[in-house]
């Protein structure tokens, strides 16, 4: 089954380069951004106002190819990578949960995005704990490593 995604957007940030980006949004939780919607899809904003976060669902424009077993940030041993985060993927979709300042028409002013500058927005959707946040009792292989990805940051190793 052949399938397409069309952008809705883009999102703008400091970073023009991988070198030294946050490899997650934790390590981002200062930087701001700003996603510019195709005016076509302005009027889908409306409401969002309402909400202090967004889930952001984004293509990695700039990942080729990939591998099934990958070395990530946390982790020295190679792993299966459906278990990491690694943008280098069959189909190269990232997903941030961001914080929304501000709408101003076809623009969203965020904090806490941790991707390439002139990235591809897919969708938006509304973070609601009630619907998404579920009780962790295990995070498999990051258990011990999970905290450094506050202040580890990205290289090319995935481009």
């Amino acid at each position: 089954m052949e399938f397409s995604i069309t952008p809705i957007g883009t999102i703008h940030t400091p970073f023009d380069d991988l070198e030294g980006m946050p490899i997650q949004p934790s390590g981002a939780a200062q930087v701001q951004g700003t996603i510019v919607m195709d005016k076509e899809y302005e009027q889908g904003l409306n409401d969002l106002e309402g909400f202090s976060h967004i889930i952001l669902l984004y293509h990695f424009h700039r990942s080729k190819g990939y591998n099934l077993m990958v070395k990530p940030f946390l982790d020295d041993h190679k792993r299966g990578l459906f278990s990491t985060r690694a943008p280098r993927r069959p189909n190269p979709i990232g997903l941030s949960i961001v914080r929304l300042i501000k709408r101003d028409g076809n623009k969203l002013n965020i904090e806490g995005i941790d991707v390439l500058n002139g990235t591809p927005l897919i969708d938006i959707k509304p973070y609601v704990p009630g619907f998404d946040t579920k009780e962790v009792t295990s995070i498999g292989w990051l258990e011990k490593n999970h905290e450094k990805a506050i202040s580890l940051k990205s290289d090319d190793r995935f481009v």
